[in-house]
């Protein structure tokens, strides 16, 4: 994989990313205080900005133009994440559940080879019905 493919390194300047997310510089100043992106930072301390966080720009600013302010975002943020890390502990539980079901099914057909020979299928023509008996008198 080469570094410029990687979603999150940090590819883009201060005024790059804004250029990109569609918004003034200064917007990306206020949303980094606030916490809702934390872009990483280079030697000499200059934001760096990767694909991730300018597609984050991006999700605040249509946020923004359905009129949530800024805390709004922020909850709305933290729920898209936490029903993100839902999704991948379901399909992690589904994964082993699946992998439970199928060791069962082996278990199961691994008992049935095993007593192959010590259950008798029996034929109802083998059947002998017997004479009922009645009560109270001795045969």
């Amino acid at each position: 994989m080469r570094f410029e493919d990687d979603i999150d390194s940090p590819l883009f300047m201060i005024s790059v990313a804004a250029e990109l997310a569609g918004m003034h510089p200064q917007t990306l100043r206020v949303y980094e205080r606030r916490g809702l992106v934390r872009p990483q930072r280079s030697a000499k301390n200059t934001r760096r900005y990767s694909r991730r966080d300018v597609e984050r720009l991006r999700r605040i600013q249509e946020l923004t133009g359905m009129g949530l302010n800024l805390a709004g975002i922020e909850r709305v943020l933290e729920m898209e994440e936490r029903l993100r890390e839902m999704a991948r502990e379901i399909e992690q539980l589904h994964a082993s559940l699946s992998r439970a079901a199928q060791d069962a099914r082996r278990a199961v057909a691994e008992a049935e080879r095993g007593r192959r020979f010590e259950l008798v299928p029996l034929r109802p023509a083998a059947l002998v019905p017997l004479p009922r008996r009645r009560r109270g008198r001795p045969e």
